[in-house]
């Protein structure tokens, strides 16, 4: 089963590492023919939560804020890209995440963590997952680290070990067998509310 999948990054800093796993995630959900939606809040300037996506009367939101909906809309899971600042989320996912709500309901996503350290962004990551279920997205049970990124994955998203490949397609196969689980009951049965 093919998947429409939007991959939230949350990193606006200067010389930012995760744009690797990004790319990592992105050029391997393509090869099992899925297509992605990458929201970069680098490239999608979004303000900082005044007025959420639903309190605007329909075709009168911002743009970029339309654009992440009708990604988010379109999408059957989720994966989260964060980093870990002073052991949290990045203020620009929290920021993404925090503009929308039943766009997420009742799909699953998927935590990648990453850091430049030896922790992987584990302590963000940790975080991440209360406010995803929060939200109605709730998260699978693996969540995938790249410690040391810089080292990991180079600048074009190519895995430099065999392990982060083999990890990788494992914590996609999972999230893959919650969006075709999550898709068959909301076609099935609707969502609860």
């Amino acid at each position: 089963m093919k998947f429409n999948v939007s991959i939230l990054y949350g990193s606006v800093r200067e010389g930012r590492l995760g744009i690797r796993a990004v790319k990592l995630l992105d050029n391997l959900l393509k090869e099992r023919g899925h297509l992605t939606h990458v929201l970069d809040p680098e490239e999608i300037e979004l303000p900082f939560l005044n007025k959420m996506y639903k309190e605007y009367e329909r075709g009168n939101a911002p743009a970029a804020m339309q654009h992440i909906a009708d990604a988010l809309n379109d999408s059957d899971g989720f994966i989260m890209v964060t980093g870990e600042y002073n052991h949290s989320i990045p203020p620009a996912l929290k920021n993404m995440l925090d503009h929308f709500q039943k766009e997420y309901f009742f799909k699953p996503s998927a935590i990648a963590a990453y850091s430049a350290g030896q922790y992987g962004g584990m302590r963000a990551a940790v975080h991440l997952r209360a406010i995803l279920g929060e939200l109605g997205t709730p998260s699978i049970s693996t969540i995938q680290g790249y410690p040391k990124i810089q080292k990991i994955i180079d600048q074009e998203g190519k895995a430099t070990e065999e392990y982060y490949i083999k990890s990788t397609n494992k914590f996609l196969d999972e999230l893959e067998w919650y969006m075709e689980a999550m898709k068959v009951q909301r076609e099935k049965k609707g969502t609860p509310y």
